[in-house]
């Protein structure tokens, strides 16, 4: 399968960066893409609401159904779950991208903080995920994809930052321990992490700014993965944690300067990328 035309998509956090690449994708092939995500007005730091989302699938192509969702809310992500089925007759692809950072010594981390990225990351992958699945179950090609690391337990990945790094890893977790228990049902699990830092709003406000922004992909390369991954035969491809270059490149792609936000800059490598991974391409400026 190589096109996600009439699929039906279900994207958390999806009515900016990453999640909405991922759509926009989908949509260049005629799927229909729910976008789950708790922005219905406008931010004055954050681009993008679901309905400009929404607005965005319609016009490469696809179909798109805007819904206000808090995953932290059982009853809320049932019913938009239920309304994606309704709406499209069913769900193909589920992708737990909405995430919340704050990379915060221990000290400093208020508790409601530490909650907050539990509730969304590991606990909102997993209600998602296990919400999805009666729809899957149906699905001809069903896929489960978490926005999350590979499982490289150095300590070098939780000090400094030990209540994110937990909750970002218990995503992958969910990616462990799922691809095994839904393998004899034909649902694949997978996650998808960029090799380099992203160009999206949480760069630019939390992270690193402008600087780091130049020094960035742009999250049409996890697109262009994601879309690799949903064509890919779900008895087959399963628990597998992907690093987005590495992905294209083995499967035949050698271009990706085009992904740079800036030419000229080294491109930043992103947090929890193994040190055995070793990138395909450079990314020092190019001509340098």
């Amino acid at each position: 399968m190589t096109t996600l035309k009439g699929k039906t998509l279900f994207i958390t956090g999806a009515s900016r960066g990453i999640g909405l690449a991922i759509g926009l994708r989908a949509a260049q092939d005629g799927a229909n893409v729910a976008i789950a995500a708790k922005t219905a007005e406008p931010h004055p730091k954050l681009e993008g609401t679901i309905y400009t989302a929404a607005e965005d699938i319609e016009k490469a192509g696809g179909k798109a159904l805007p819904l206000l969702c808090d995953i932290r809310e059982e009853a809320n992500v049932a019913e938009a779950v239920e309304k994606t089925a309704q709406t499209f007759g069913g769900i193909d692809i589920c992708i737990n991208n909405a995430s919340a950072i704050s990379l915060t010594p221990t000290p400093q981390t208020e508790m409601k903080r530490y909650d907050l990225m539990h509730q969304i990351n590991s606990r909102g992958t997993f209600l998602v995920s296990k919400t999805c699945l009666p729809y899957l179950r149906k699905a001809e090609n069903p896929h489960i994809l978490m926005m999350s690391p590979p499982l490289d337990m150095k300590a070098k990945w939780f000090a400094g930052h030990v209540a994110y790094s937990i909750a970002k890893y218990g995503m992958s977790l969910c990616v462990l321990g799922m691809s095994a228990e839904f393998k004899a049902l034909g649902v694949a699990v997978n996650a998808l992490w960029p090799r380099t830092t992203i160009a999206t709003a949480a760069v630019n406000n939390l992270l690193g700014g402008e600087k780091l922004m130049q020094a960035s992909r742009t999250p049409e390369i996890l697109a262009d993965a994601a879309h690799l991954i949903f064509t890919q035969p779900s008895k087959e491809f399963t628990g597998n944690f992907c690093i987005d270059d590495t992905l294209l490149y083995d499967h035949g792609q050698r271009e990706f300067d085009h992904y740079r936000v800036n030419p000229r800059v080294p491109l930043q490598p992103d947090f929890f990328v193994p040190a055995d991974s070793q990138p395909p391409v450079s990314l020092a400026p190019i001509g340098a």
